[in-house]
């Protein structure tokens, strides 16, 4: 612990929780056994808090120690950015510098500012959404759990540990499923594989009336195991999962319920591919998801899933963003641990390849793009199935997609073939409604924000520019 705590500043947290406390800066300086004016240089984040102090706060104020110390300034900092890099601040954007600063000396600003900008967001895209007919989108708890997990930049250090605690002896992955149905017969309850017919449009489900666990035949293997891992969380971390759920401030049920399920599938995948196996075996492949995912027997989907969550404080993987959309262009998933703003309602950025992996389904489609805002990303596609339940469904895919920071692109296998310094972007944005790029030929919506006045007598590339 004490390399981890060098250089490590608390002031807000320190000032919060002796607020808490409600206790002057003396009071706190005498229970501490250090000088007021150490507390006061403390608060204001111009000393770095020692391990010994650490060690009395915890004694005193009986603190976690990673609840004063751990630094989200990572995160805020990245908000911060995708923040000012809306076009509302076009030609007065904070600098990099300004930005820190205000993290430093006016965290609680820098977090009501935050607040006070996702609020703009949120009511925009109700408004345009209650436009074209969508419902109340502010009440979405897919946003919602979105949204908790991006505050916690995708990582749960709690989840992580558990599933490190998960297997009494490490299970190799063609004996899971064997595995997984012996420890629930433990408790009680069965596994059966029953015929799609008997269970239509259902892929699992626990009864527990009967004690049984009910798994269709229409999922695959990676996807058997993967829920009987995702039952085994539900009904073993049940306090855990409730502990994060009270952390997380959804108060909305429907909201918890969509969190919980995202929280255990988060479980899942930790079992399954565990933190330090998996960010090593990706380093070595650079990120070959096909590769992982026959390493770990998970799914395509899966591996991907899993590399958003590598954020570990000392063993980071590279920081994506995943995406993924139906045919029809809707978002029906995302997870995101870079500044990529990513769009929840309505179709993806038709210029994202994302689309293209459609017409050549399990191909990787890679491609260099460029926001609004001038930041750069490494993006790659595929296609990816989905369980079908009869022929009326057989060609039921999706397309994923990942992508990092240009910064990252080396160290990814998919970019190898490219330049990556100098190589050839494509504009893209969140989606039509919200990006301000005029004359893009693929808009498909008036833009609602910063929209110049039509000029009648001049047709642009679009009905909507002039």
């Amino acid at each position: 612990m004490c390399c981890r705590m060098q250089k490590t500043f608390i002031g807000p947290r320190l000032r919060r929780l002796r607020g808490e406390r409600g206790e002057t800066q003396a009071q706190m300086a005498r229970a501490l056994g250090v000088s007021a004016s150490y507390v006061n240089l403390l608060e204001n984040n111009q000393r770095s808090v020692s391990v010994p102090v650490l060690l009395r706060l915890m004694e005193v104020c009986g603190v976690d120690w990673r609840d004063i110390a751990e630094d989200d300034s990572a995160t805020l900092l990245a908000d911060l950015r995708a923040a000012v890099g809306d076009p509302i601040f076009a030609g007065q954007r904070p600098d990099l510098p300004e930005l820190r600063a205000a993290l430093v000396h006016s965290p609680g600003l820098a977090g009501a500012f935050l607040k006070l900008h996702h609020s703009y967001q949120r009511a925009t895209e109700q408004l345009l959404a209650l436009g074209a007919g969508e419902g109340n989108p502010a009440a979405s708890p897919e946003g919602a759990v979105h949204d908790f997990f991006r505050r916690h930049r995708n990582h749960f250090r709690e989840l992580e540990e558990a599933a490190e605690r998960f297997w009494p002896a490490p299970v190799p992955p063609d004996e899971s499923y064997s595995a997984l149905k012996a420890r629930l017969r433990t408790t009680g309850i069965s596994v059966r594989l029953v015929p799609v017919a008997e269970m239509p449009n259902t892929l699992r489900r626990h009864d527990e009336r009967a004690g049984e666990v009910l798994l269709s035949e229409a999922l695959d293997h990676p996807n058997r195991v993967f829920q009987l891992v995702h039952v085994c969380g539900l009904i073993e971390q049940r306090q855990l999962l409730d502990r994060l759920l009270a952390r997380s401030a959804l108060a909305d049920p429907r909201d918890q319920a969509r969190c919980r399920v995202e929280l255990a599938n988060y479980l899942a995948a930790a079992v399954l591919m565990p933190y330090g196996a998996f960010v090593t075996e990706a380093r070595a492949s650079k990120y070959d998801f096909d590769h992982l995912a026959t390493r770990f027997g998970v799914s395509f989907e899966q591996a991907c899933h899993r590399a958003t969550t590598l954020q570990r404080e000392g063993a980071q993987g590279v920081p994506f963003f995943f995406l993924r959309i139906d045919r029809a262009g809707n978002v029906t998933k995302r997870f995101n641990a870079t500044e990529f703003q990513l769009a929840q309602y309505g179709g993806a950025c038709p210029r994202l390849e994302l689309h293209m992996a459609f017409r050549i389904p399990g191909r990787i489609v890679p491609q260099f793009v460029e926001m609004p805002d001038a930041s750069q990303y490494f993006v790659f596609s595929r296609t990816v199935d989905r369980p079908s339940f009869g022929r009326q469904a057989q060609d039921h895919r999706l397309a994923v997609a990942m992508g990092c920071a240009i910064r990252h692109a080396p160290e990814i296998g998919y970019a190898e073939a490219f330049r990556v310094t100098g190589a050839q972007m494509t504009e893209v944005g969140i989606n039509c409604r919200v990006c301000p790029r005029a004359n893009c030929d693929q808009r498909a919506y008036q833009a609602a924000l910063l929209a110049h006045p039509l000029d009648e007598r001049r047709r642009g590339a679009t009905r909507f520019e002039s």
